[in-house]
């Protein structure tokens, strides 16, 4: 097996991140052109999840908790609020999370991703190489931002 470039193996895990996407988010998102980000990351709820393996890094999804909530409701059929939905969130980063896992090991990179953490409130993320980010808008306005931070 031929050894992979950091870009191909950037670009298989971007491709993965879409296709789990669409498949885990039944609302028909449009999602942005990925773009590169090097300043601290502003959070005032999201999901994280790391990855270990060929590809090392985090998955971190971005939002209000209103729009977290929109999707539980597009997925279950009602509202989500409170420990629900913040179970709810952590469930979607690992369903996405997984989804992400399984593309990438059909093109030959092996991953396993890790529990997820809530994060609530003003928080600021730093330490990471680079991280993509992708903007995730649906059709009523909402939307949620996933960043792929990537370590060496």
């Amino acid at each position: 097996m031929a050894i992979k470039t950091e870009n191909q193996r950037i670009t298989d895990l971007l491709n993965g991140t879409l296709k789990s996407i669409k498949t885990v988010i039944p609302l028909s998102p449009t999602v942005s052109s990925p773009s590169l980000v090097t300043e601290p990351l502003m959070i005032r709820f999201g999901v994280l999840i790391g990855f270990t393996g060929h590809i090392k890094g985090k998955l971190l999804m971005i939002g209000e908790d209103k729009d977290f909530s929109y999707i539980g409701q597009a997925l279950y059929g009602m509202p989500l609020e409170g420990e629900m939905l913040k179970s709810f969130s952590g469930e979607l980063g690992n369903m996405i999370a997984g989804g992400i896992s399984t593309h990438v090991a059909e093109k030959g990179h092996f991953i396993d991703i890790t529990a997820p953490s809530i994060i609530e409130g003003h928080s600021t993320i730093t330490g990471f190489d680079k991280a993509i980010e992708l903007d995730i808008r649906f059709e009523d306005g909402r939307a949620i931002t996933l960043s792929l931070l990537l370590d060496r």
